[in-house]
């Protein structure tokens, strides 16, 4: 028997309702509402995984709802130095996570709402998918103008964007996610989604900048629970189906069977920076050290997350060129990564002649190099 909740004006319960697997694998026809008790980013990317592929969907609809922690969030083939500021994300303790669709970079966080639509590929729509966002909207706010364009994003007073949206289409099934921003921290939004890195060349999917706003900022009334019950509520309508939503526990193998190695795969170094498409480093950047100026120049080719090439053009004068030379070896083959950096050219320190002089000029360059990361 599956486990079902009736939640009208509060889907935040203090315990976990479970449902057997069986009910997810169940072939009864209608529709299905699921709601995530984790605000993990990785767990719940991982419950998508598991949905497209343990449940079928020829005969049942399912919309999964869903809100995470502070995250950022990259499309399936995107880079993740050219979408955010990944220093400050690592300062703020914010997660990133690579997603398996595509689309551009978003900014979660409790006061932003999250709305994946599963269906067979030939039932997929995500047009109306969104008119159904819209009008759950509408019906607990009348006033509210919104709508949806062309791009599939929902717009607020036709110039500032609520929601955007990506999709994955497999052989026979598919989804469709949104976002909703409630309450969202627009600063700190804007802030993680502005790289700070210089001289990158990619061909990876670029996101699209817009103006956001908050449904609060318009109606300081509404909350992210009230959205997430109105959106449930015409979906259950628009479905005919009682309007009840299942909530599951992520990390529950007896109701999502494999789910645990399918988070640990999405939290893998190898796949939210490994997956970055090939992309190059071309900078130069200015060291100040006691009273001279050098301007350093640097040349990178990363693929796979690692560095396959690299050059640092900088006077003999200021470097041993032995020294540099070993630099650019232990860089080659290396994960363009601060941590592994830095653990490497401390290596390199300890091998190095004893001067102060020299350590203090090494020390700085190496600082440099790891601002690039």
């Amino acid at each position: 028997m599956v486990l079902q909740s009736l939640l009208k004006n509060c889907l935040q319960l203090s315990c976990t309702l479970r449902t057997p697997k069986a009910g997810f694998r169940s072939t009864t026809s209608g529709g299905l509402i699921i709601q995530s008790t984790s605000n993990d980013v990785y767990q719940n990317l991982a419950v998508e995984d598991w949905i497209l592929d343990h449940m079928n969907l020829e005969n049942r609809q399912v919309l999964f709802l869903w809100r995470n922690s502070p995250a950022v969030v990259i499309g399936r083939h995107q880079n993740p130095w050219q979408e955010c500021n990944l220093r400050l994300l690592r300062q703020k303790n914010i997660k990133l996570a690579r997603r398996r669709s595509g689309g551009g970079t978003v900014y979660h966080d409790l006061g932003n709402i999250n709305l994946t639509f599963f269906t067979t590929r030939k039932k997929y729509e995500r047009m109306e998918n969104l008119k159904l966002v819209v009008k759950a909207l509408k019906a607990l706010r009348p006033q509210l103008d919104v709508h949806v364009t062309d791009r599939y994003d929902i717009l607020l007073d036709r110039q500032y964007k609520i929601s955007g949206t990506a999709a994955k289409l497999g052989r026979t099934t598919a989804y469709h996610h949104c976002t909703l921003l409630c309450n969202a921290d627009k600063f700190v939004l804007s802030s993680v989604l502005k790289s700070p890195y210089k001289g990158l060349k990619s061909n990876a999917t670029p996101s699209v900048p817009a103006s956001v706003k908050n449904l609060f900022e318009e109606d300081p009334s509404l909350t992210c629970e009230m959205l997430l019950d109105a959106i449930a509520e015409e979906y259950a309508t628009q479905h005919q189906i009682d309007h009840h939503i299942t909530l599951i526990n992520p990390a529950d193998e007896t109701v999502l069977p494999g789910i645990n190695n399918k988070t640990k795969e999405l939290q893998t170094w190898e796949w939210v920076y490994g997956k970055t498409p090939k992309f190059s480093v071309s900078t130069c950047f200015n060291m100040v050290y006691k009273d001279s100026f050098l301007d350093v120049k640097v040349d990178m080719d990363i693929k796979h997350g690692r560095i396959e090439v690299c050059n640092i053009d900088l006077p003999e004068q200021w470097l041993p060129p032995a020294l540099c030379s070993e630099l650019v070896k232990s860089l080659t083959g290396s994960k363009f990564c601060p941590n592994e950096t830095t653990t490497l050219v401390t290596t390199l320190l300890r091998v190095c002649p004893q001067d102060n002089e020299l350590h203090s000029r090494w020390n700085l360059l190496c600082e440099n190099m790891i601002m690039l990361m």
